[in-house]
């Protein structure tokens, strides 16, 4: 147990420093800020949870002695809680019969971590919702003047001078659109962030030989099919007026990143076996990182495989005749 501890802490003060990074306001924090749960993972899965909390409550406290409670707080939901129970979650596992004379175990779907990363990224924006309003008008109008002194800052007007942006572009616009669209973006890169520090804290465990569970075919992922329920009922909502809707557009931005990784899983599987099969998931991959939008097809492919089974329905069509 003092094994873990000390992995915790050290753990816990490398994922401090990576989210205390931010507040020195150049460009290279910004990545160091997103990695903050990495440490944590790692612990998680090369230790043991208890590890993975451990650095939590060591990297929280840590930046709240330092910089005070609202860090702590931003630790604990961006990093600390969601790092240790991906952890957890990808660790666990439960007997699944005997093979010859060994136990199998099965380990918690690849597909459900994804879930559970897109919810836990939802809910650090929902929580965070309340400390610029209660409301929908309170909330825009404090998300709306803390975006402006953001700009101030950056472009570096004095806070008496009027606002102005390069190229004449009209501040007050500019200013409405990125408050209608951060929300559903902060969830986006949430959820991207769980996913991509869960890859790599996966991938360097089992590069050093800890990783007990076996590494996941992600092809063969699968969501449950409440979850597409779930993510219609999100969208419908999101149409509401009021901080009702802007929850809902948060969820449903989320579960459509989890919605686009399930439909680069199911790309994956349906084109095992075709020749020009490298040539169509590059395309894919760079149409969508210059592209974004078009990850909303991906979505669609991913909603449809869970309703529908598109994987299944494609490995039993026939292939040509055989060439007598």
């Amino acid at each position: 147990m003092i094994h873990f501890a000390l992995i915790g802490i050290g753990a816990g003060a490398a994922a401090g420093l990576l989210f205390a990074s931010v507040t020195s306001g150049t460009l290279l924090s910004i990545p160091l800020f997103y990695l903050a749960p990495l440490p944590i993972m790692i612990a998680g899965l090369g230790w043991s949870h208890w590890a993975a909390l451990t650095a939590a409550l060591t990297g929280a406290l840590a930046l709240g002695l330092v910089f005070g409670a609202v860090f702590l707080f931003a630790f604990l939901a961006g990093a600390g809680v969601p790092g240790w129970w991906l952890a957890y979650l990808a660790m666990l596992a439960r007997p699944a019969g005997v093979n010859g004379h060994e136990r199998s175990l099965e380990w918690y779907p690849t597909g459900r971590l994804v879930m559970w990363a897109a919810i836990l990224a939802a809910l650090v924006v929902i929580v965070a919702i309340p400390s610029l309003g209660t409301d929908g008008e309170s909330f825009r109008a404090g998300l709306h003047d803390a975006l402006a002194r953001m700009l101030q800052i950056q472009i570096g007007t004095p806070t008496d001078a009027p606002l102005t942006l390069p190229g004449g572009t009209d501040p007050e616009r500019f200013i409405n659109f990125l408050v209608s669209v951060v929300p559903a973006v902060a969830a986006l890169l949430a959820t991207l962030t769980n996913l991509i520090n869960l890859w790599l804290a996966g991938r360097v465990v089992r590069f050093s030989g800890r990783l007990a569970r076996p590494w996941p075919h992600i092809s063969a992922m699968r969501f449950p099919p409440a979850l597409t329920a779930a993510l219609a009922i999100a969208i419908g909502l999101s149409f509401a007026s009021g901080l009702l809707g802007i929850v809902a557009g948060v969820l449903s931005a989320s579960l459509l990143m989890a919605y686009g990784v399930l439909g680069f899983a199911v790309l994956h599987s349906i084109t095992q076996g075709l020749s020009s099969r490298p040539y169509l998931l590059a395309g894919t991959y760079l149409a969508v990182l210059m592209i974004g939008w078009l990850i909303l097809a991906l979505c669609l492919l991913g909603a449809l495989d869970t309703l529908i089974d598109v994987r299944a329905r494609i490995s039993r069509k026939p292939g040509p005749p055989a060439v007598p």
